[in-house]
C-alpha cells in the first residue's frame, strides 16, 4: 500500500487506514472475535493507521485495539483516538484542562500505552474553535509527553478552516466522499499549504456507497443508520453523510456503471477519495477480515479516468448538492 506523509509530524502512514467505530458500538450487532480478526488481517496486510475514540463502545474499541497490539508485539501502528464526546452536553466550558487530562488518561489506560500518537478533539461545538485557550491546553499535553500530537475532528468545512489557523493542529478529520465534495473546494488546498494532515471519515456514506442497500433494507435498532436518521443522537451528517436515504440510493445507481471489472463500488469510492493529493489517509470501517482486506485492496486500483471524475461531480451537482452542500 502506498504511504503518504502525515502532515508536519515527520511520520508517514498507509493511505488506507482502519476506522474502528464499527467495532465499538452503534453499528448493530458486533462480535468481538470477528472484530479482532479484522484488525489482525488488516495489520497483516500492511495497514499501519487505526482511528478510534474514547466513546466508541465507551472505550471498548480502544481496548480491543490494545488487545490486538499486545498479542502481536513489535512496532505499533499509528493509533489516533478522540476526546470530548463523553460530555453530557457539548459546551466550550466542558473542554477544561481537568476534563481533557481525565479523558486522555483514560485513553492511555484503554490503549495500554505511555503516550498517545494523536488525540483529536471530537467534533466540539463550533464556538470552541474561537477559544485559543482550548488549543493551548492541548499544547501543554504535548509538552508533558501525554500525547505526541493533536488535531480535530470536525463536522463543517468552516470549522476545519478555523482549526488550521492554530499552528499546533497537526490534523483535521472530516467527512469527504462522492456525496460530500465541499471539503475539496477550499479546505483541502489550505491544509496542503499549511502541512496539515487530512483524515477522511465516512468514506462510504455509512455504507450507501457500497451499493449493497435497497429501499427495503432494515437496520438493527442499535445501528445509527436506524436511530440517527434525522440527527436524533448526534449530527445527522454522520449518518449517510446527511443525504436522504432514497436520494442516495438513486444516485448510487448512476455511479454503479463506473465500477471497473473485478472491483466493487466501495473500492471505487475509496479510490476516488485517494485521487486528491490533500488526503493523507481514509478510514473505512471493517467488521470482519474480508471487509478489511477489500478496503486495503482499493489502494491498488488504477487512477480514475477524467470522465469518471466528471460523472461523480455531475451526479453530485444534480442529485446530492442541494441536500448537503450549504449545511456542511
Amino acid at each position: 500500500m502506498r504511504s503518504r506523509p502525515f502532515g508536519r509530524t515527520g511520520r508517514t502512514v498507509g493511505e488506507i487506514g482502519f476506522g474502528a467505530w464499527a467495532i465499538g458500538a452503534a453499528w448493530g450487532k458486533v462480535d468481538d472475535a470477528t472484530s479482532l480478526a479484522a484488525l489482525h488481517a488488516a495489520l497483516d496486510a500492511g495497514l499501519d493507521f487505526i482511528d478510534t475514540a474514547d466513546v466508541y463502545g465507551d472505550g471498548h474499541s480502544e481496548r480491543l485495539i490494545a488487545k490486538v497490539l499486545k498479542e502481536r508485539g513489535g512496532p505499533r501502528p499509528f493509533v489516533a483516538t478522540k476526546a470530548g464526546r463523553r460530555l453530557p452536553q457539548q459546551t466550550v466550558e466542558g473542554y477544561s484542562a481537568e476534563n481533557l487530562e481525565g479523558w486522555i488518561e483514560r485513553s492511555l489506560r484503554n490503549l495500554e500505552t505511555e503516550r498517545l500518537d494523536l488525540v483529536q478533539l471530537h467534533c466540539p461545538p463550533t464556538d470552541a474553535y474561537y477559544h485559543p485557550e482550548l488549543f493551548e491546553r492541548m499544547e501543554r499535553l504535548v509538552e508533558r509527553g501525554a500525547i505526541a500530537a493533536y488535531g480535530v475532528s470536525v463536522e463543517r468545512v468552516e470549522e476545519a478552516l478555523k482549526a488550521i489557523e492554530y499552528p499546533g493542529v497537526a490534523s483535521v478529520q472530516i467527512i469527504y466522499n462522492m456525496f460530500r465534495l465541499r471539503p475539496a473546494e477550499l479546505f483541502f488546498r489550505q491544509a496542503q499549504q499549511r502541512g496539515v494532515a487530512v483524515i477522511v471519515r465516512v468514506p462510504l456514506a455509512s455504507g450507501l456507497l457500497s451499493g449493497k442497500f435497497r429501499a427495503d433494507t432494515r437496520f438493527e435498532a442499535d445501528d445509527h443508520r436506524q436511530f440517527n436518521r434525522h440527527g436524533e443522537a448526534f449530527d445527522v451528517g454522520e449518518t449517510f453523510s446527511g443525504v436522504p436515504y432514497e436520494v442516495g440510493l438513486a444516485a448510487v445507481e448512476k455511479l454503479r456503471p463506473l465500477v471497473p471489472e473485478g472491483a466493487t463500488l466501495a473500492q471505487l469510492a475509496l479510490r476516488w477519495i485517494l485521487m486528491d493529493p490533500a488526503v493523507t489517509v481514509v478510514i473505512p470501517g471493517a467488521r470482519n477480515p474480508q471487509q478489511a482486506l477489500a478496503n486495503i485492496a482499493a489502494s491498488e486500483l488504477p487512477a480514475l479516468a477524467p470522465e469518471a471524475m466528471e460523472t461523480v461531480a455531475r451526479v453530485y451537482d444534480q442529485d446530492i448538492r442541494p441536500h448537503v452542500h450549504p449545511r456542511w
